[in-house]
């Protein structure tokens, strides 16, 4: 496992243009990176960035964001859809973060999953003649996103499952999981060949992992006890400047900047 920063909110109150951001990440030792939306993002000075420093991205999100439950919306995601990886393509084909949009007041849950389940059959068709994999994210409903369908690892697992394409896997997110009172080992044990990504925040607040709030180096041993071997994206609002805050995860974690990492010999 190794890490990848998110963008998004590391880096950015030392370099508010995203290009510098990759610069920045290399030069702390990140090999990769990740972000949420790319419409607001200077796609040429970012790509540009990181063919020079040969750090890769990690996923960035489908956008604009259409719900997957909503037969009315399927046209537009779809269209979102082919754009996104119309860019994906121009970044180095990264996998395309989505999710499943707000749940339907009145109608039926599985009337919904049915609806989910048809239109990603939809894009993994896309994102197969692309040759890029989607991540299907579920979200906290306590704090972040309430109202939001898919807020189940089990759940997601079970469409990922059930659509059975190598373009479509889960993104494991522990601070969603972890908010929603979720066991990691009991919603991932025999599934983590389904899963695509995973990305880490300290719950509640979501900054970074704290050793002395949580036993990280656990979660992180159990993840490769399961069969977890790619990124671990650390997707939080920094509360310390940007390096002491990445050593500080380093720490609890005991993962490394590069693809090796001190959970080995634990």
């Amino acid at each position: 496992m190794y890490l990848s920063a998110c963008i998004e909110w590391l880096f950015s109150q030392e370099h508010p243009d995203v290009a510098q951001r990759v610069y920045a990440a290399k030069r702390l030792g990140f090999s990769h990176v990740e972000f949420h939306l790319w419409r607001d993002k200077p796609l040429p000075t970012l790509a540009k960035a990181l063919q020079e420093t040969g750090v890769q991205l990690s996923s960035f999100v489908v956008e604009p964001r259409r719900s997957l439950v909503d037969p009315a919306q399927h046209g537009e995601f779809l269209t979102a859809l082919k754009e996104s990886l119309a860019t994906a393509l121009t970044l180095g084909s990264p996998p395309l973060v989505i999710a499943s949009g707000f749940s339907r007041e009145g109608v039926d849950v599985e009337e919904q999953k049915a609806q989910m389940l048809s239109v990603l059959r939809q894009a993994v068709s896309l994102a197969q003649k692309a040759g890029i994999m989607l991540l299907l994210e579920p979200l906290n409903t306590r704090i972040d996103h309430p109202g939001m369908f898919l807020n189940s690892t089990r759940v997601g697992l079970d469409i990922v499952e059930e659509v059975d394409s190598p373009y479509l896997k889960l993104l494991f997110d522990v601070y969603h999981s972890t908010v929603m009172g979720e066991s990691l080992t009991s919603v991932l044990a025999g599934r983590m060949h389904l899963v695509g990504h995973v990305q880490i925040a300290q719950a509640p607040g979501r900054d970074e992992p704290d050793a002395a709030a949580s036993d990280w180096t656990s979660t992180m041993r159990t993840l490769r006890t399961l069969g977890y071997c790619g990124a671990v994206g650390l997707e939080y609002k920094p509360s310390l400047p940007v390096a002491e805050s990445v050593a500080k995860v380093c720490d609890a974690t005991g993962l490394a900047l590069t693809m090796k990492d001190k959970t080995e010999s634990l």
